[in-house]
């Protein structure tokens, strides 16, 4: 029997924050809780930004450690290592959004590269992860996607995206380092997908490299995961899925209505909840044919996969099965799941202090709109305080 009080203990959860830490993250999920304070606080930022105001120490002694590792790689280092000691693996992000030339997608792809070579001399980094539009223009994707011709230009330059999926993919199953492809908004996304299949198809035939995203808060992804198994049994290639419920909710729905198309967006929180469970039940019932990666803060969730481990008699250490959570959040959930051995590894955002802010504010506002997730950390970072006074 799973116990199912494992995520209350605190003391597990924060061993790795100092005192000063502990007030740190508290005060930062106090500020989050509160809208107003985040919209201020995101205008305020970007007027600093823009005015070239020296608020880049603040910023990085406060928000910036909280939720990232660092400015590059070496810079993570400290953190990474730290993690490790509790079983907690890293998945470095460089999480620089909104590029759009060719230079920067090659800039891009070399820091991938690096990152692989990084991974491969660490035991702490097995994993890492890359956005599509950080490889290759959003128009391009969504041009691909609506089914429209190409230009004679635009041909050469996806088959530039084609490339620079391949090279990271390639020295990935060299270094044997497995590779989660973010998912992104909807009207982009098939393109992206069928492109990320066809680098499981070179490259996932013996064990799972490459990863996609199910964004399970589309109704119609447990259909594409369905359909997607079976051309995979055909063709003989393994399927490696991280799992997340989705980030970009509110633009999802925003365009439907502006554009006039029924919304992607599964109608509540529940069908939601109700659609993660069934792709995590479907890809833990396949093992095997599937690899998980499951991205969730969400504490039912998790005790679902366990269970469901628990049931088919699935290792705690069994590659094809990884818990994950966001750096700065959910410590509760990682490092009580790492103590009891299971596979779990932390996303660890780094980059520029300037060129992260999108990401950061993006972070507010998502944790801002789920209301539980923010109190659920409040009470939690509260309830260690009290321990460590008593």
């Amino acid at each position: 029997m799973i116990d199912r009080t494992i995520f209350e203990n605190t003391e597990t959860a924060f061993v790795l924050k100092s005192d000063s830490e502990l007030d740190r993250a508290y005060f930062l999920f106090k500020m989050i809780s509160s809208q107003p304070l985040v919209k201020i606080g995101t205008l305020a930022t970007q007027f600093a930004f823009k005015a070239n105001l020296p608020v880049e120490g603040l910023i990085r002694a406060t928000v910036f450690d909280h939720f990232c590792g660092g400015v590059n790689e070496e810079d993570c280092l400290t953190v990474i290592d730290n993690l490790y000691t509790k079983g907690v693996s890293s998945v470095l992000d460089y999480s620089v959004e909104g590029k759009e030339t060719e230079a920067q997608f090659d800039n891009a792809v070399e820091k991938i590269l690096k990152i692989i070579n990084f991974c491969d001399e660490r035991e702490a980094m097995p994993i890492v992860v890359f956005k599509p539009t950080g490889f290759g223009r959003f128009h391009l994707y969504q041009k691909k996607t609506e089914g429209k011709e190409f230009t004679g230009a635009e041909q050469e330059e996806w088959d530039r995206v084609v490339d620079r999926y391949d090279k990271v993919c390639k020295l990935a199953k060299e270094k044997d380092v497995e590779v989660l492809i973010d998912g992104e908004e909807s009207w982009m996304q098939d393109a992206a997908d069928d492109l990320v299949e066809e680098m499981m198809r070179r490259y996932n035939k013996d064990v799972t490299i490459v990863y996609n995203t199910l964004q399970t808060y589309r109704w119609d992804r447990l259909d594409y995961l369905k359909q997607l198994h079976e051309r995979a049994k055909k063709e003989g290639f393994k399927i490696g899925m991280k799992i997340v419920r989705g980030a970009y909710m509110e633009k999802e729905r925003n365009r439907a209505i502006e554009k006039g198309y029924d919304s992607p967006i599964c109608e509540s929180k529940k069908v939601t909840d109700d659609n993660f469970n069934a792709s995590l039940t479907y890809i833990l019932d396949n093992l095997g044919d599937l690899s998980i990666f499951i991205g969730t803060h969400n504490e039912a969730s998790c005790y679902l996969a366990m269970e469901i481990m628990e049931k088919y008699n699935i290792s705690k250490e069994d590659n094809n099965v990884w818990f994950g959570q966001l750096y700065g959040m959910s410590d509760h959930i990682s490092f009580n799941l790492a103590a009891q051995g299971y596979n779990v590894a932390k996303y660890i955002p780094f980059g520029p202090v300037k060129d992260v802010m999108p990401y950061l504010i993006r972070r507010a506002e998502e944790n801002t709109s789920v209301a539980g997730q923010t109190n659920r950390e409040l009470s939690l970072l509260k309830e260690e305080k009290r321990r460590r006074k008593l």
